[in-house]
């Protein structure tokens, strides 16, 4: 994988499924598992060093994310980061010890933070911050800052959610053929 960073830590190294795309500038550090057929776009930082971060099969991370976990220092246990299969994750969002269900969104430059849960379907709008502990409901949509339930998403834009996951499969596969050559 040209131009990614694979840093082992604490006895522990990345996992990377060999059908998942790995875009250059990407960095990944420690505890790290990558499902197949999922996507981790330019310039995001991964680092699993305190905890644990898995991401499902299908879902995309998209450029410019960073994703912690949180350690537990403060008698938690602490909150690994996890993400289920088919999720989105948009531009620039922050997932700090949170959990997606499958085919959860989290919108552009959004943020989510210990212990909080987006359950499957739900969405955490573009901007979003979604504080400590709270859960966002199968197929809700919650937005500002803090975030607060918005509104329950149509069968339509739910679909449209998972369409997008379809999307990104197939840009992913491109650009790692452009990468490649293959």
């Amino acid at each position: 994988m040209e131009g990614v960073t694979i840093v082992p830590f604490n006895g522990k190294t990345p996992r990377i499924d060999p059908s998942a795309f790995v875009a250059p500038g990407v960095r990944l550090i420690g505890d790290i598992e990558i499902g197949p057929e999922a996507s981790i776009w330019y310039n995001c930082v991964l680092r699993g060093d305190v905890n644990y971060i898995r991401i499902g099969a299908r879902s995309n991370i998209q450029d410019g994310t960073v994703i912690h976990c949180d350690s537990g220092r403060t008698g938690t246990g602490g909150y690994p980061t996890i993400i289920g299969e088919d999720a989105l994750v948009g531009h620039m969002a922050m997932l700090h010890g949170t959990t997606v269900k499958d085919r959860g969104f989290v919108g552009l430059g959004a943020i989510a933070m210990d212990g909080t849960v987006i359950e499957s379907g739900g969405m955490l709008a573009a901007g979003g911050m979604l504080t400590p502990h709270k859960t966002i409901g199968p197929n809700e949509m919650w937005g500002g800052r803090p975030a607060r339930l918005m509104r329950t998403l149509t069968e339509e834009q739910v679909a449209g959610n998972l369409m997008g996951v379809a999307g990104y499969m197939m840009l992913a596969k491109a650009h790692k053929a452009e990468i490649t050559g293959c």
